[in-house]
């Protein structure tokens, strides 16, 4: 058995065992040294050897360890002992894994088919008459009476469902969220209200053939989301006043979905003429811009006047992950604007990132993204020496209110297959910041390329817990009006949820131990399943809360845990976290520190690695059993009698 070792600033460790024999040694010393002379090494000794057996004989008198030992001995016949063959174990529980997902990407595939085909047999309207468009909005307050704007609300009576951990929810109808900066009237959203009501069946079918599946959701393009079952969006008896920011399109699941990997440089127009007003947009603007990037993505933001400058630490494309998007947001705030307006010198040094081959990019889509006010360079020269090809999009984006002159950054963006976007208030960032993934995804709907993608962790924003989403992308099928050619936009995503603990289900337990455990990880190296991933907090606002007046609801952000993070790193472990995102399978026996779930206490033991690629996902799933769990007990019983009987022993 490993003893553990409990880190504590400022002194020796000791068991309470130890401490209590050195209590007692004290204190026989202190009475002995009143009448006689000091112990001897030898009495010393002598006493700790009977405090040692004494102790031993009452642990084992109280843990019953002698009266267990002659069970067994008596009941070898009941039972055999089992060698646990990892490589089977991990082999079982990733088919069961892949199985499972499989029906979950068949429900996926039939609502995209069915969410084109309603859409291409749609006729769109202009205007609608009241009792035509009939839906659930989550957001509607259950509890507050009917009033004449909402008559084609539908009122959904809802049960608690164990499924969704007690969750209000409704099987007879969808519900549909609409974030709150969009117009629920506008026609475009009555339009998708209209066709994707159609969608209701599906789902349902979905359901009956799956009884197990969970939260099944359509995101739209213009951000509408309907979703089954029908659930309140939040409970307006426990938080009346809290702000819903919740947008469709920010969900990680829908920004994997919706577009290919990107290698992005955010280039940021950093000279006088953008002081005050606009240099605010295009901080806020840039911020908004990360949120659309996912932990497939690769960015860099620069800024630059008549200098360039790498506006955080990095000096190359980063992952685009939680942590590296939070420090670009943070030294973004802190650029000044100064001098001119240089854009040679800053698509130079926009071009030279972009093509750095030292450094792990996405290698897929190319796009530079330039913030700025307008100015009169088009850099014509740069473009043709280093994007004749034009292998790199590039969008444009005027910020703020003013008269300088756009056409040179609107060349700039339509020679180089991007796109032009004005940004004139904080009220545009976020409609225009996200746009440009239309842009991006028109080459897969032109080649009607897609397929299942998983994400990694996140936290449900119905309150589910961890989940993966499997996600397909929907694709407008319908002909560009007065031609025959195939419409280049996105519909919008599906997704179907997976909970953690579905997951946790198909990795078996009963012959592994308590320190036996299964983890598994995703192509970035961030872990899907282990003991040591905890969800996140919510952090709340602690003035709003405490005056009672706003509680300001924002999107989670995905649970970001890499593999050797989530344990005490070294360089066999770095070799299994290779193997596994390369999808080869191995096994490796080390040497190793293991610390607890509440990182506590460290062990040093014995640990055999054993991994395997999950079929069908970009998945690995691995089993680390301790030295002292490579063996199992195997029941031998003929009859549930008998088993009766050794469960009572």
């Amino acid at each position: 058995m490993m003893r553990s070792v409990r880190p504590r600033s400022g002194g020796l460790i000791m068991n309470p065992c130890r401490r209590s024999v050195l209590m007692l040694f004290v204190l026989s010393s202190v009475h002995i040294s009143c009448e006689s002379q000091f112990p001897s090494p030898l009495m010393i000794k002598e006493w700790v050897d009977q405090h040692q057996q004494e102790l031993v004989s009452l642990a084992d008198t109280a843990s019953g360890g002698s009266d267990l030992r002659q069970i067994f001995e008596s009941n070898q016949n009941y039972f055999t002992v089992e060698t646990n063959n990892a490589a089977h174990l991990v082999e079982s529980a990733a088919r069961n894994i892949e199985n499972f997902l499989k029906k979950r990407a068949k429900a996926l595939r039939t609502l995209a088919a069915a969410a084109e085909d309603f859409q291409r047999e749609h006729q769109w309207k202009d205007e609608f008459q009241d009792e035509d468009i009939v839906y659930f909005n989550a957001k509607d307050n259950l509890y507050a009476n009917e009033t004449e704007g909402r008559k084609n609300r539908i009122r959904p009576e809802f049960q608690e469902d164990p499924s969704f951990k007690n969750r209000l929810t409704s099987y007879n109808h969808t519900a549909v969220h609409i974030p709150t900066d969009i117009y629920d009237g506008s026609t475009i959203v009555l339009n998708e209200l209209n066709w994707t009501e159609a969608l209701d069946e599906v789902f349902k079918k979905n359901r009956e053939e799956d009884p197990t599946l969970l939260w099944q959701v359509f995101g739209s393009a213009t951000g509408l989301a309907r979703y089954f079952p029908a659930s309140p969006w939040m409970d307006a008896r426990k938080t009346p006043s809290k702000i819903d920011l919740y947008d469709v399109r920010r969900r990680p699941w829908y920004v994997q979905g919706a577009a290919s990997p990107k290698d992005m440089l955010i280039l940021v127009d950093a000279s006088g003429s953008v002081s005050g007003l606009t240099l605010k947009l295009i901080r806020t603007s840039v911020s908004e811009m990360l949120e659309t990037l996912s932990d497939d993505d690769y960015v860099n933001v620069v800024h630059f006047n008549t200098k360039v400058n790498n506006t955080a630490c990095f000096d190359h494309l980063v992952q685009a992950n939680v942590r590296n998007k939070k420090i670009l947001k943070d030294a973004v705030q802190n650029i000044t604007a100064k001098g001119i307006t240089n854009y040679t010198k800053g698509f130079e040094f926009a071009f030279d990132q972009l093509a750095n081959p030292n450094v792990t990019r996405a290698n897929c889509n190319k796009i530079i993204m330039l913030f700025t006010d307008g100015g009169e360079e088009r850099a014509e020269e740069i473009f043709s020496r280093h994007n004749i090809n034009q292998e790199v999009r590039v969008f444009t984006f005027s910020v703020g209110q003013h008269n300088y002159d756009t056409g040179p950054i609107k060349w700039m963006a339509c020679a180089n297959k991007g796109y032009f976007y004005e940004i004139p208030s904080i009220g545009a960032i976020r409609i225009n910041t996200q746009e440009y993934l239309d842009v991006l995804g028109r080459p897969m709907v032109l080649a009607d390329a897609k397929q299942v993608q998983w994400t990694n962790v996140y936290l449900d924003a119905l309150e589910l817990g961890l989940v993966i989403t499997g996600t397909l992308p929907v694709f407008n099928k319908t002909k560009s009006e007065g031609s025959l050619s195939q419409n280049q936009l996105i519909l919008g995503v599906m997704g179907v949820d997976v909970s953690l603990d579905d997951i946790k289900r198909l990795t078996p337990r009963f012959t592994i131990g308590p320190n036996g455990y299964y983890f598994a990880i995703d192509p970035n190296g961030y872990v899907l399943l282990h003991p040591n991933l905890q969800p996140k907090k919510r952090i709340l606002n602690r003035r709003s809360r405490l005056n009672k007046k706003l509680d300001i609801s924002f999107p989670e952000e995905p649970v970001t845990l890499d593999f050797l993070d989530a344990e005490l790193e070294n360089d066999i472990k770095v070799k299994i976290r290779t193997q596994m995102i390369d999808r080869i399978p191995g096994n490796e026996t080390i040497t190793t520190l293991v610390k607890s779930q509440d990182e506590r206490y460290i062990d040093q033991g014995i640990r055999t690695y054993t991994w395997a690629p999950v079929t069908g996902t970009d998945y690995s799933l691995a089993l680390v059993l301790p030295e002292y769990n490579l063996h199992y007990i195997q029941a031998n019983l003929g009859n549930t009698i008998k088993q009766a009987m050794c469960e009572s022993l």
